[in-house]
């Protein structure tokens, strides 16, 4: 149904393969990983600052609420772009375990982030989880205290949206947290496989070409819990991938009803990423069930887990009904970012974007540009 005829959809349909390669490489290294986390005193207890930007960013966001739910209460998503433009409203003295999220490792953001963490916060521990094993943050681990974790060369993605890299490095993060146990999660990580190429099947693929052909000017995706950093991908997805021609927000199933929910107009799409979590639930139904009674969306898309019974107009409601919830599995929450990777690129391909390169005025680059990064002085 979709043409590989370009480098996005090929590294949007990879995914489920490339997981699979990640998950073996994690447990190669399983030793070398283990003996890193007891060198930088890894626990519970640690302050960990999870890392990156723009997309990379958006990981780390979604695996705050995962490491806090599992009992890392210090875990925090800290963009890099933050600890480099102010770092003194973000940084504290004392010793810091970051984890580092870049497709190529050649942003300027990434590497100063890396110097400065280290000037404010000596002693600092860097697991850098990369794409790219020539970038310059790879590079810049030390052995003594650092770790850097190189994915699969397929995930380094050449198109300008990051798809295989965002979700191999999301789901590989999760696989160092659970290393003491990573080979009892081998079904887990396949049942996060077989989800996303659910969403690869020809019926799945038809229902987002044809609801891509409606005039969608807008978008808007909602989740809850960790699957709100899912959304906020998913919003950049849609827009990234049409040149800003389809204008896209995120936010909570709840927060969306404290003024947000004005975007919702005729032409907009909304995207519906629904939880495990009965309790939650009740929150996600009672929006959907508003948002149908007050606005008429052009668009509705449901992804969940386990089926969600919907008596309104849906244009696409995808279960994968595997063997596991979410609250068993969490690697299961990578799978969701898929529909946000198929409908951005159906959106750029039927209003005439090239997927691979979508900025015909060249201001958004594979590669942030024209950043200067200035010497800081504690």
């Amino acid at each position: 149904m979709f043409s590989e005829s370009n480098y996005t959809i090929k590294e949007i349909l990879q995914q489920s393969s490339s997981w699979i390669r990640a998950y073996k490489e994690v447990v190669s290294k399983k030793e070398a990983i283990t003996e890193f986390f007891r060198k930088s005193e890894f626990s519970k207890d640690s302050e960990i600052i999870l890392t990156g930007a723009g997309s990379s960013e958006f990981v780390a966001q979604t695996l705050e609420s995962i490491f806090i739910r599992d009992g890392y209460s210090k875990a925090r998503s800290l963009p890099t772009t933050s600890i480099v433009s102010a770092p003194e409203y973000y940084l504290s003295k004392g010793k810091k375990f970051v984890i580092s999220f870049a497709r190529s490792g050649d942003s300027p953001e990434s590497v100063a982030a890396y110097e400065i963490v280290n000037m404010i916060s000596p002693g600092s521990s860097h697991l850098i989880i990369t794409c790219n094993g020539e970038g310059k943050l790879a590079s810049l681990a030390d052995e003594e205290r650092d770790f850097a974790l190189i994915l699969p060369p397929e995930t380094n993605d050449k198109s300008l949206a990051m798809t295989s890299s965002f979700s191999t490095m999301l789901i590989s993060c999760l696989m160092c947290k659970n290393i003491d146990h990573i080979e009892k999660d081998e079904a887990k990580v396949r049942a996060a496989s077989d989800f996303a190429s659910a969403l690869f099947g020809k019926e799945q693929q038809a229902s987002i070409a044809k609801l891509c052909k409606k005039k969608i000017e807008r978008g808007v995706v909602l989740g809850s819990g960790p699957l709100v950093g899912i959304a906020r991908e998913c919003h950049l997805k849609m827009q990234e991938l049409t040149d800003g021609q389809v204008m896209c927000s995120y936010d909570s199933f709840l927060g969306l009803r404290h003024g947000p929910k004005a975007v919702i107009k005729p032409n907009t799409l909304v995207v519906y990423l629904v939880s495990d979590n009965p309790y939650t639930r009740r929150y996600e139904r009672d929006l959907i069930e508003q948002i149908n009674k007050e606005h008429k969306p052009i668009g509705q898309v449901i992804v969940s887990n386990k089926k969600l019974e919907c008596n309104h107009d849906i244009d696409m409601n995808f279960a994968f009904n595997g063997p596991f919830n979410t609250d068993e599995d969490e690697y299961l929450y990578t799978a969701f970012v898929v529909i946000g990777q198929l409908l951005g690129y159906c959106l750029s391909i039927t209003n005439g974007y090239n997927p691979d390169s979508p900025s015909r005025s060249h201001t958004i680059s594979r590669i942030v540009s024209g950043v200067k990064i200035y010497p800081y002085e504690k």
